[in-house]
């Protein structure tokens, strides 16, 4: 027997896990564990954590398959005829379409080395930008937000801060069950000093929001207005820091006349909370020496999502709570190597390094070290998710390749994004499990070796870098994903490009273009790591636990700026038409669209099937009972859900989990109702909020559920041979 130490691959947490091995490795033999070595976890796991194994030999795609057409049957074929296929059709499209037809659509499954190969095979050998992320759905609005007001992306805090700060103020989060060890730190540290005040904003009664000292129930899109609100409050009061203001930061004044506009009576009413509420929030923040804010989905996944992540920023700077221990805005990662993903350029406007590929000189350098000509990257910003489905709808897109995500579950405005997805010419699907919904849309499936099977390195929420060895073989013949695109790259003619021999030696060279970089990890490497985790710093911070800890930030002149935003409110608000606004967000067991934890019998049976939240008053006006079949309709489609009637949820929004696609249940894609509307600055859509009606269905509705012994009958894909 062996133990292995590796890294859980699902949430941002990060969290260190062992595994006991034996000597002939299966899912049913190996055990699992938390890693009381590791720093971010401290040995702590939660259920997803603890149950990952039991999904690895569950529905794997196990060999290449091909089709010609979406209405015949997949067919198996080698590696070798696949592979030339690939090639073939990208070398095809380029010729006739020209570089920018051929996009790649990835994700925070993805090991950074995997990561790394696609930009270089795209980027470099190909010459488009067209990379995009499903990072672009969960994390954007943070990166962006970061960049804008601090000069660079990466959240300046760490976990160890959870246990030394005065007062967390979560927005748009539910880390009880979406970031559970991160929370379970802080619950601890909070039930043990009761001077520690929790904050937590958020129109559902969640189990975060269930312990906080202040629970406010904003209504949904008037963070803004909040944030604002507590700002006037802490000017009027002169509870605010004017050494760091006049010393470290740009443009107060014109952010301080902005919020004289939020009034507490003002705000009180947008936000339909109470004027003492306001004032105890803002009071909390004046009387703590060291407040730190956490956010996740609910801030992100916004029409004005950059906006609420400067607006939250602001608070910290006119306050001087950041670069200090216990302080700082702390975004939480969705995905277990979304930081990695924005490390290596895996994002449409990112070069690797967080470089971007508007910048001549960030361009040069990246194409000097690949050994390109001048000119081979080019200067235009990539295709984002959503402008990869409007491509396709322009029948601008020969050659779509989709890397370990789902986007038929996923992406907004779903069932426009199907039919887009249908229209493809040519869809590459590379991704371990079989079937999934993405599958359906598929031209050429390509096996991938997942988590345990592959080595290489992720990077969580505080930066902390972890190797994921492998630690058994993959099965059939699947392959790890860099190891494809390489091969593809050699097929491509770029063999000179792609001369590795293990994944070590990936990163070896992509550590190099983050040396005095604001990520840099130009010494880290495989046998580094595997000693202990190692977290990255900007090449002048004194230690890596935390940046701008000297007050300097990554801007041209080092000063953080403030940045004035009036809010906008939602983009598709509620009316009579459709007068409730329906949000979404995980649960607890539950990941994504299910690909893992779906095919766990632990967690299936913690959830047997979807629901809507509704509230006492809104079920009574329309007559439904707990249990009851509810139609929620938007203006672009429509999910069938039991209703749970619950005081949790705000009169006048409803909620629903998002994990269930039509593999899982019938008709409860939350993605169905939801619209394409974007943050203006980054791209990220507003997938928390929408305008919806609901109907009461008077007969008895299907079962949400599907039996899973149906998961093979799914649609009329073949199990690979």
């Amino acid at each position: 027997m062996s133990v292995v130490k590796t890294l859980c691959p699902y949430c941002g947490v990060g969290c260190g896990l062992e595994v006991t091995v034996g000597e002939n490795p299966t899912s049913s033999s190996l055990k699992v564990r938390g890693d009381r070595s590791h720093p971010s976890s401290q040995g702590m796991v939660c259920v997803k954590g603890a149950t990952i194994a039991e999904s690895l030999d569950k529905d794997r795609l196990l060999y290449p398959m091909v089709r010609d057409s979406l209405d015949q049957p997949f067919q198996q074929v080698s590696w070798d005829e696949a592979l030339q296929r690939v090639a073939d059709r990208i070398q095809t499209v380029v010729a006739t379409q020209g570089p920018d037809s051929v996009c790649m659509y990835g994700s925070g499954q993805l090991q950074t080395e995997d990561y790394y190969i696609a930009q270089k095979l795209l980027r470099g050998c190909l010459g488009t930008n067209n990379f995009d992320s499903n990072s672009r759905l969960c994390m954007a609005a943070a990166a962006t937000g970061y960049v804008q007001s601090l000069g660079a992306d990466g959240p300046p805090c760490c976990y160890d801060d959870l246990e030394l700060t005065d007062c967390a103020f979560i927005m748009g989060a539910n880390p009880a069950e979406c970031h559970p060890i991160v929370f379970n730190r802080l619950r601890k540290y909070h039930k043990q000093n009761p001077h520690v005040k929790l904050i937590v904003v958020d129109p559902r009664r969640t189990p975060t929001a269930e312990v906080a000292d202040l629970h406010l129930a904003i209504r949904p899109g008037t963070d803004i207005d909040l944030l604002n609100g507590i700002a006037h409050l802490l000017v009027l009061w002169g509870a605010t820091d004017a050494d760091f203001i006049q010393n470290h930061t740009n443009d107060f004044p014109t952010y301080a006349s902005v919020t004289q506009y939020y009034s507490p009576e003002r705000v009180a009413e947008t936000c339909g909370i109470s004027i003492a509420d306001l004032e105890q929030a803002a009071r909390y923040w004046a009387r703590s020496e060291r407040v730190l804010s956490l956010w996740a989905m609910g801030v992100n996944q916004s029409s004005e999502g950059t906006a609420k992540v400067r607006t939250l920023i602001n608070l910290h700077l006119m306050t001087g709570n950041i670069g200090k221990p216990g302080a700082g805005p702390f975004s939480l990662t969705g995905q277990p190597n979304a930081m990695g993903g924005r490390e290596s350029g895996g994002m449409s406007h990112l070069l690797p390094g967080y470089r971007s590929v508007k910048n001549p000189q960030h361009r040069a350098e990246v194409e000097q070290f690949w050994g390109l000509p001048a000119g081979q990257v080019s200067p235009t910003v990539g295709r984002t998710a959503w402008d990869i489905i409007t491509g396709l709808e322009q029948n601008d897109v020969g050659v779509l390749w989709i890397v370990a995500t789902n986007p038929a579950v996923s992406l907004p405005d779903l069932e426009r994004s199907k039919a887009a997805l249908r229209s493809s010419p040519c869809t590459i699907y590379q991704d371990a499990y079989y079937p999934t919904e993405t599958a359906a849309y598929a031209h050429i499936l390509l096996p991938a070796a997942q988590w345990g099977e592959k080595t290489g390195t992720m990077t969580n929420s505080e930066r902390m870098v972890t190797l994921c060895p492998a630690f058994q073989s993959p099965p059939g013949e699947a392959r790890a994903d860099w190891e494809i695109f390489a091969e593809v790259g050699r097929r491509l003619g770029f063999a000179a490009h792609f001369p590795f021999s293990d994944s070590a030696a990936v990163y070896a060279e992509f550590v190099q273009l983050t040396h005095d970089r604001p990520c840099d990890m130009s010494q880290f490497s495989h046998d580094r790591l595997r000693q202990t985790p190692l977290q990255w710093g900007h090449p002048q911070s004194p230690s890596p636990q935390r940046l701008y800890t000297d007050g300097r930030f990554l801007t041209p002149d080092g000063r953080a700026n403030f940045a004035a935003y009036h809010s906008r409110g939602l983009a598709e608000p509620p009316d009579r038409d459709y007068p409730f606004v329906m949000t979404n967000g995980r649960l607890y067991g539950h990941w994504h669209t299910q690909t893992r934890t779906g095919r766990i019998p632990k967690i299936t049976e913690m959830y047997p099937q979807p629901f809507l939240e509704i509230h006492p008053r809104d079920a009574q006006k329309l007559d439904i009972q707990d249990g009851d079949w509810v139609d929620v309709r938007s203006r672009r489609g429509q999910l069938r859900l039991p209703a749970k009637v619950t005081r949790s949820i705000a009169p006048g929004t409803v909620f629903a989990p998002m994990h269930w696609g039509s593999l899982w249940a019938d008709q409860a894609e939350v993605n169905s109702v939801t619209h394409p509307e974007a943050c203006p600055e980054s791209l990220q859509p507003e997938l928390k909020a929408c305008a919806v009606q609901l109907v009461p269905i008077a007969v008895a509705a299907p079962p949400a559920t599907l039996d899973n012994a149906h998961l093979h009958e799914y649609s009329e894909l073949p199990l690979p041979v």
